[in-house]
């Protein structure tokens, strides 16, 4: 069972890291003054947060399942 929730664990941050590319991509097109860049900046930062979170969960998972 660990290993699964480890392997969904290492899934579930891939997904994360892509949507963060593509957050990088709409912000772009964005001034950084604007209301749109800023909704995306908080979208940015709460993604951003979230992988910090899987991959510390997923560095004790391993390290627990070694």
């Amino acid at each position: 069972m660990t290993s699964y929730i480890i392997e969904y664990m290492k899934a579930h941050l891939i997904g994360l890291m892509q949507d963060l590319e593509e957050l990088e991509g709409q912000m772009e097109e964005y001034d950084i003054n604007s209301k749109d860049y800023a909704e995306l900046d908080f979208e940015f930062n709460n993604i951003s947060g979230q992988i910090n979170g899987v991959r510390h969960i997923l560095q004790v998972a391993e390290e627990h399942n070694a």
